[in-house]
């Protein structure tokens, strides 16, 4: 093999694509394998713009991926963390309803919880709230201690520096773009901004992209990602003394969505957001950021409208919210009524890539396929960072099967 021909190139140098690197290289260490990352950096996107948060697995559906692959890679990534050194904090968060008709809800999270096998998870009252989060009111919460918070960017850059120094061979290429895939006979040519590689085979993780990478490659996909970005702010050292660790509203089961919360940083500081704003732009992180290629496409896609008619009420409230401090404070008061507009200052935003279906219906699970010599993550969204190690190991396995590697 020369030095631009691998056994497995990964396109994607976000936690998904450097965990499923990292597992393929675990189980097959012979295996010569790339990542191809077109920042200047590994976790640009959607891994380095996150809240930082180490998800328990509480919300999500028994049964479904997202809910066994966040339990076992919330205890995987916890783990990795001890032994590596990797910055983080199991403090614990408090789920809080504020108002009567958010019960019926809040006690479907918990059953599902309950379900999903999350450890350390109890109902808790008005005055238990007050105990853990003495400026936050509510009627009723749930203690989830098994959340906490992690330096997901010193994660990625662990996974990195492992896969270069344990496995001979696999590299991980910055500054590389995948712009053009060319079948030859039982290989693949990926043309990039750099050179070409050659491959046996291909994993897409690529966030932000993974639908335009599965149409180049040639596997195609029946949905389509569209972004939304999250604004935040942070607490000025004022409003800092509101809030102890993580503070979380009971989500709005109609959108896929937490809602706004309070996170206490790894680095310090503590955030609050975000919203969930429709971007103008796939990879822009401030309020005016437009492409018209990124635009241009999500409006040609039917799936978008259909899920704009569904969704139109609570897509403005939360543009209200992205150009509106005092709307966003308003906001945030139904957790702590005590916060005030000195309290908030506009902080940094995220895009979240959201699989959409022809429907107008967001594609709500991690959504992974195969075929012929590739194989592509086509949908992951939160909680894919917790979850990274667990969709990394069940990548390996559908590779194993795929491109009969055992």
């Amino acid at each position: 093999m020369d030095n631009n021909s691998f056994d497995i190139i990964v396109i994607g140098g976000g936690c998904v694509g450097l965990a499923t690197a990292y597992k393929l290289n675990s189980r097959y260490p012979s295996l010569k394998i790339a990542v191809l990352e077109k920042e200047s950096r590994v976790s640009a996107h959607q891994t380095g713009h996150n809240s930082g948060v180490i998800h328990s697995g509480i919300y999500y559906k028994p049964g479904s991926y997202k809910a066994k692959n966040c339990v076992e890679g919330r205890r995987e990534i916890v783990a990795f963390a001890k032994e590596h050194g990797i910055a983080h904090d199991i403090c614990g968060k408090v789920i809080v309803a504020t108002e009567e008709s958010e019960l019926a809800h809040m006690n479907k999270v918990y059953n599902n919880g309950i379900a999903n096998g999350v450890e350390d998870i109890r109902m808790i009252t008005a005055e238990e709230i007050k105990e853990i989060e003495p400026y936050c009111e509510g009627i009723s919460g749930i203690w989830v201690g098994c959340t906490g918070i992690i330096d997901f960017v010193g994660f990625t850059e662990k996974l990195t520096e492992l896969l270069e120094q344990k496995f001979e061979g696999s590299k991980v290429f910055l500054n590389t773009e995948a712009r053009d895939f060319v079948k030859d006979g039982e290989k693949t040519i990926i043309k990039t901004n750099q050179q070409n590689f050659e491959a046996k085979y291909i994993i897409a993780c690529a966030g932000l992209q993974s639908d335009r990478i599965a149409k180049k490659e040639g596997t195609g996909t029946d949905s389509a990602i569209v972004g939304f970005r999250g604004d935040y702010y942070d607490l000025s050292e004022k409003g800092r003394t509101k809030v102890r660790n993580l503070i979380y509203p009971v989500p709005n089961p109609q959108f896929p969505f937490l809602g706004v919360h309070f996170t206490r940083m790894i680095k310090g500081g503590v955030e609050c957001g975000p919203n969930a704003v429709f971007v103008f732009k796939r990879e822009g992180y401030n309020k005016t950021a437009f492409s018209l290629k990124d635009t241009a496409e999500a409006f040609s896609y039917g799936g978008t409208w259909k899920f704009f008619g569904k969704h139109w009420r609570f897509g403005l409230d939360e543009y209200r919210g992205a150009f509106s401090k005092s709307y966003f404070l308003k906001r945030l008061q139904k957790l702590i009524p005590s916060l005030e507009s000195d309290d908030i200052v506009p902080a940094r935003a995220g895009v979240r890539a959201m699989a959409l279906s022809k429907e107008g219906s967001m594609i709500d699970d991690f959504k992974i396929e195969a075929k012929d010599n590739a194989i592509h993550v086509l949908n992951a969204p939160s909680p894919a960072a917790t979850a990274a190690l667990a969709i990394g190991k069940a990548v390996e396995e559908m590779a194993t099967k795929q491109f009969n590697l055992g």
